[in-house]
């Protein structure tokens, strides 16, 4: 048999980043939460968690947690139908839900359905951010049950959805092109011009310019890691950048900010694709991010 008080005290670890942390949410003492992960580590002849501020998962650690928020989502299930079983004092447990997503989705649409969900039900969200062509990379780990997604093709062990298309305007402030492009916008003038990047994944910047100029001249560029920093950077004029057509509409209307080429948007297609063990019982979650994605973004 499992030894699941073992395996919540790790989880709880994992999930707070401390043992003081995991006590104070599983009602028990620090010593109590040490004694049943050392027990447990004796028992596998494995590290689970790594010591430290904060404290994180070895790669069986992951596993075990993993199990856990099956679990979760399996008591949270069998409480909607049998609430008798919730502890009287506390209860069920909170159930914590892990999905992936773009910064761009979260920060336009995505969060609209987490924010539903968490209402109706009470789960608790990890929301990993990372590029849309690589959320993916998260579900095929085993770190998230869910993600948003660029990938077209299913990830195994998972249900695929189309969700719509996000669209993204190459944006820039009136001075900036007047000061960096005083003949027109080009693939030279462009070269030259600092442009805004997100991280080292992100390709939007190379994609429109194949699309628009057929090629992808080497641009100067800000590392920015903000959808919103985004936003604030091209209307302060520091650089030419990729934004999300929800959060620049206002601006491109008021004039504040300007389409480098009239006409030429990039749409990015997104795809919702979750664990099939865990689609059923996260069919509420998947309706939700459906209804926001028409919403929000372009069929």
């Amino acid at each position: 048999m499992l030894d699941y008080a073992s395996l919540r005290a790790v989880a709880a670890v994992v999930q707070t980043g401390s043992f003081e942390k995991a006590a104070r949410a599983l009602n028990v003492t620090p010593s109590a939460v040490s004694q049943r992960v050392k027990q447990l580590e004796e028992r596998l002849g494995l590290v689970l968690i790594a010591r430290g501020s904060p404290c994180v998962a070895t790669e069986k650690g992951a596993w075990l947690c993993r199990h856990m928020e099956h679990v979760g989502l399996l008591e949270a299930d069998l409480l909607t139908h049998l609430p008798g079983l919730a502890p009287p004092a506390d209860g069920a447990p909170a159930v914590t839900v892990p999905v992936a997503t773009s910064a761009d989705s979260l920060g336009t649409w995505f969060l609209d359905a987490v924010a539903e969900v968490a209402a109706s039900t009470g789960h608790l969200f990890s929301i990993a951010v990372d590029d849309e062509e690589h959320t993916a990379e998260w579900l095929r780990r085993g770190q998230v049950v869910a993600a948003v997604t660029s990938l077209e093709a299913p990830v195994p062990g998972c249900r695929r959805l189309f969700l719509g298309r996000l669209r993204y305007h190459a944006v820039a402030s009136p001075a900036f092109l007047a000061r960096h492009c005083p003949d027109g916008v080009t693939a030279k003038a462009l070269s030259r011009a600092p442009a805004l990047t997100f991280n080292q994944k992100d390709r939007l910047q190379e994609r429109w310019l194949r699309q628009v100029f057929g090629e992808t001249p080497a641009c100067p560029t800000h590392w920015l890691p903000s959808t919103q920093g985004f936003l604030e950077a091209s209307l302060r004029g520091m650089g030419w950048g990729m934004n999300p057509a929800p959060l620049v509409a206002e601006h491109l209307r008021q004039g504040r900010l300007v389409e480098l080429v009239p006409g030429q948007p990039l749409d990015v297609a997104l795809y919702w694709q979750i664990n099939r063990l865990s689609a059923d019982r996260l069919s509420g979650l998947t309706a939700a991010v459906t209804a926001a994605a028409r919403h929000r973004l372009l069929a």
